[in-house]
């Protein structure tokens, strides 16, 4: 008799991480069973389910593994009062959770204590189930062309050929591309016992945000320019851009441009043989994705 192939719930299947999970969990035999908000027809291997997390979502008995590639919160509070037996968890949350605690924006430090307390209903949840659960936090994410950072700077970039930032915009980044989140993603997946772990997800290469930024804006065709100014030039500059509305980054996202982001991928190279890319942009990596 011919074994049933794997089930998987995919949670966040339409984001640029969700896209590339599903692509994988396909190539390796999964059939996906893959929450929406609108309706959509079914493809190969892909079930879609209408709703919306939390409370719409629908159960989670009947999978061998249930991944989250969304909102963090929304899943999690899912998750704590779903049926899911012992099911494994794969969920993505963020490295924010460790640098906008503290923010002087009441915003950012808002999803800083949603990002900590959904951590821990999920652990608790997994735990009181006997489930293997990893949670994944991913750095800086680009390459699928549908991230909120540089690929705002690029469209940015294209639209008037430049690019300003202040001079002192030395912040260490270390920014991860979209498929090596994806590859650890199967990996976790794939990993026996039943513990509650939590991983750092940085790129491969340490460099300062207007090296990043640089690199960047010579990838693109014609390559556009980065002009470095004076802090205090380039604080009005951005006053007034926020003011017309064409950009809408407050002033806690550009001072941390002058802070050190940066994480350990230790122990997910340990126990994920985690192995992300050095930092090279192409402008592919920052094209919008087709639906």
């Amino acid at each position: 008799m011919i074994a049933a192939p794997p089930r998987a719930l995919l949670f966040g299947a339409s984001g640029q991480i969700g896209r590339r999970v599903c692509a994988r969990l396909l190539a390796q035999g999964w059939q996906v069973e893959a929450l929406s908000r609108e309706a959509r027809a079914p493809s190969s291997g892909i079930a879609w389910r209408l709703g919306a997390l939390p409370d719409a979502a629908g159960g989670g008995e009947g999978f061998g593994a249930i991944l989250s590639c969304g909102p963090l919160d929304l899943f999690s509070r899912w998750y704590a009062d779903a049926q899911t037996g012992a099911a494994r968890v794969v969920a993505f949350g963020s490295t924010s959770v460790h640098i906008k605690g503290d923010s002087p924006d009441p915003e950012e430090r808002g999803l800083a204590a949603r990002l900590r307390d959904a951590e821990v209903r999920l652990a608790a949840a997994a735990a009181t189930r006997g489930a293997a659960a990893m949670l994944l936090r991913p750095t800086l994410v680009y390459g699928a062309g549908s991230d909120r950072n540089l690929s705002r700077i690029v469209a940015l970039a294209r639209r008037h050929g430049f690019f300003v930032l202040p001079h002192d915009a030395t912040g260490l980044r270390q920014p991860v591309h979209v498929d090596d989140l994806a590859a650890a993603a199967m990996v976790a997946l794939s990993r026996t016992g039943n513990e509650v772990r939590a991983y750092d997800l940085p790129g491969g290469e340490t460099l300062p945000y207007r090296e990043m930024v640089a690199r960047v804006l010579a990838s693109l065709q014609p390559p556009a320019r980065l002009r470095a100014v004076p802090g205090p030039l380039f604080a009005l500059a951005a006053s007034i851009a926020r003011a017309l509305g064409l950009h809408d980054a407050g002033p806690a996202v550009l001072a941390r441009i002058r802070q050190d982001l940066a994480f350990d991928d230790s122990a997910a190279r340990r126990d994920l043989d985690y192995a992300p890319r050095p930092f090279r942009p192409e402008a592919a990596m920052f094209a919008p994705p087709a639906d």
